[in-house]
């Protein structure tokens, strides 16, 4: 797989068409704009504004102030061999106020799954798919529902 098949994916992770972003159960990410530096959005309560983007290559996402500070990036890097490439998340952030909370009891482990969920569509969108998907905890499971059940209540 190119790199830039793999970039290709992170140019299009926002919407609810991505190949990349697990839609079918997380909330599509969304942005006042198309994807570029200064488009502000998120996903559910999550948000977030693009700080870098380097198309193909980057994704740079800043928290804004709230129960996290910090970024969230993904990017392409080269594999083992001229034929692959590596697909990096990193979040470097830290709880803020209620986050230290949210963070250790339900954030994180909502967050993992989700990612665990898009890097398996990741693999899946380049004929790759992983050998073991992903599967939720039962405290996902939990989290997950709840987090639907209040969407459903607040819209």
């Amino acid at each position: 797989m190119s790199r830039s098949t793999m970039g290709g994916l992170i140019d299009r992770i926002t919407g609810d068409e991505s190949p990349l972003w697990p839609v079918d159960a997380w909330p599509p990410v969304r942005f006042d704009r198309p994807l570029s530096v200064g488009a502000t959005g998120g996903h559910a309560d999550i948000r977030y504004t693009c700080t870098a983007y380097q198309p193909g290559e980057l994704v740079e996402f800043t928290f804004i102030p709230g129960p996290l500070r910090g970024t969230h990036t993904l990017d392409v890097l080269d594999g083992p061999t001229p034929d692959s490439c590596v697909l990096r998340h990193v979040i470097s952030a830290r709880p803020n106020g209620i986050g230290h909370l949210l963070w250790p009891l339900a954030v994180r482990w909502l967050h993992d799954a989700l990612l665990e969920d898009l890097l398996d569509r990741a693999a899946d969108s380049v004929g790759h798919p992983p050998a073991r998907r992903a599967k939720w905890s039962p405290w996902v499971r939990i989290l997950h529902g709840a987090a639907r059940k209040r969407a459903r209540t607040t819209v």
